[in-house]
């Protein structure tokens, strides 16, 4: 599986987030100067699947670009984390064309074959560079 190099401006957050646990995050990152989990995105809606709270980060640290696997729901489950409620595919296509989000923890995204492995540091993400979608690296799975 491989992740691309992409603008957080070119993804569509579908969820809200949690601000103490972007906090959180963001000083994990900044900590550890680099990126090591692949946001997930719908490959050709490009709304997040999985990473929001980094998507979160990346904005506020004014990344040009973050990790992202890009996929699709052939490959990919989605379950509600609120016990009784069923999400499916094509409300979360709605809400990204909506342009709302869903309350916080509200979708789970279960990924069949893992993710990629990245350890990206900030400063590449940081500098200018191409938008093509090209995969960046393939990995074993996290």
């Amino acid at each position: 599986m491989e992740y691309c190099l992409l603008s957080p401006a070119q993804l569509i957050p579908t969820e809200e987030v949690n601000l103490d646990s972007v906090d959180a995050l963001q000083a994990q990152i900044l900590q550890a100067g680099s990126w090591t989990a692949p946001i997930t995105a719908e490959k050709d809606a490009l709304f997040v699947m999985d990473g929001h709270h980094r998507l979160t980060v990346a904005h506020r640290l004014r990344l040009t670009t973050v990790p992202v696997v890009l996929l699709d729901y052939d490959s990919v489950r989605v379950e509600s984390w609120r016990p009784g409620e069923n999400i499916t595919p094509a409300e979360i296509f709605a809400m990204a064309r909506s342009g709302r989000k869903f309350p916080y923890k509200t979708t789970r995204h279960i990924f069949a074959h893992g993710l990629p492995i990245c350890d990206v540091p900030l400063e590449l993400l940081s500098s200018p560079a191409p938008m093509d979608m090209a995969p960046v690296f393939s990995a074993g799975a996290l």
